[in-house]
């Protein structure tokens, strides 16, 4: 299915527009870091008491936020969504610990029952209580930087066998910008940071790849009956030969995480921001960083390699 047949857009002329835009927008996302100091980070990462509560009839999410300060339970946050269509609650709470030292999750399930015992008394059953240590969460935090790492040495290996070693570095940097742009919406929006967050961060890096992948092999195969051409044009026709494709499957995508980030609650929210902004991103990089970074290298370089063989 061709959505655009014959169309003839030159988008490696604009790649200073694309660059200045990128920049603008990491350089947006460090500011805002820079002035709150650190990402917002989930109970996951920074340790304490994660506490799923269900009521017997449907209670305002709103209503349960009120009591717990007036409980003195003031580091809290409370979110809602649905599992076999009964309401769930998750309540977490910051609990002082020092690090290495285990949380006790039973004295936050007691914390929340009593709070809850202000207004709902045997309207409401604790379904667990499970508790993060400070430690575990650091621990956790080191282990995703560390995945995304190996994810995207991976990437620059596979591609450079592939292809050619530029083709990888381009690929591996724009998969980068993917996740320090989304990283720094997330700063901006003062949104959590959880591990589905970086779940999220880990598969959007795959689907990035894929669309870069598709066009440098449409470059690949295009430069094989192509080679007197200019490699800029060939670069642009690649690119505009494979937008249909990227087109259907973001779009397709698109409207799926779209549909989950207004419709699927707050517990999977952090994710689905997280997707909404990585396929925009992520589609924007593979035509406005990978390719018009693999055009620059070859500006550069190729005069070099013709000086050298004189």
């Amino acid at each position: 299915m061709e959505l655009f047949q014959g169309i003839k857009v030159d988008w490696l002329g604009k790649r200073k527009m694309f660059f200045a835009i990128s920049v603008a927008l990491l350089v947006v996302g460090m500011i805002s870091l820079a002035m709150k100091g650190h990402f917002r980070y989930g109970l996951d990462f920074k340790g304490g008491t994660l506490v799923r509560v269900k009521f017997q009839d449907a209670v305002d999410i709103g209503a349960v936020r009120k009591l717990l300060p007036q409980a003195n339970i003031q580091t809290t946050k409370a979110t809602t969504g649905t599992e076999s269509n009964v309401p769930e609650y998750q309540i977490e709470l910051e609990q002082d610990t020092k690090k290495g030292q285990a949380v006790d999750a039973s004295a936050g399930r007691e914390e929340v029952t009593r709070a809850l015992n202000m207004a709902f008394a045997g309207k409401f059953t604790i379904i667990s209580s499970n508790g993060v240590s400070p430690k575990v969460g650091d621990d956790l935090r080191k282990q995703a930087v560390s995945a995304t790492i190996y994810a995207l040495v991976g990437i620059l290996i596979y591609i450079a066998f592939r292809f050619e070693w530029i083709y990888g570095a381009a690929a591996v940097f724009a998969v980068f910008h993917d996740t320090l742009v989304t990283l720094g919406l997330f700063s901006l929006f003062n949104y959590e940071i959880n591990l589905t967050v970086i779940a999220a961060l880990l598969t959007l890096v795959g689907y990035s790849v894929n669309d870069t992948i598709v066009v440098f092999d449409r470059v690949r195969e295009n430069l094989k009956t192509r080679r007197r051409e200019d490699f800029e044009t060939v670069l642009n026709d690649s690119i505009n030969q494979t937008l249909s494709r990227t087109i259907l499957t973001s779009g397709l995508t698109f409207i799926t995480v779209i549909a989950l980030f207004l419709f699927g609650g707050e517990i999977i929210n952090n994710f689905a921001f997280a997707m909404v902004i990585g396929i925009i991103v992520g589609t924007y990089s593979s035509v406005a960083v990978a390719a018009p970074l693999v055009l620059v290298y070859s500006n550069i370089m190729r005069p070099k390699m013709a000086a050298s063989r004189r």
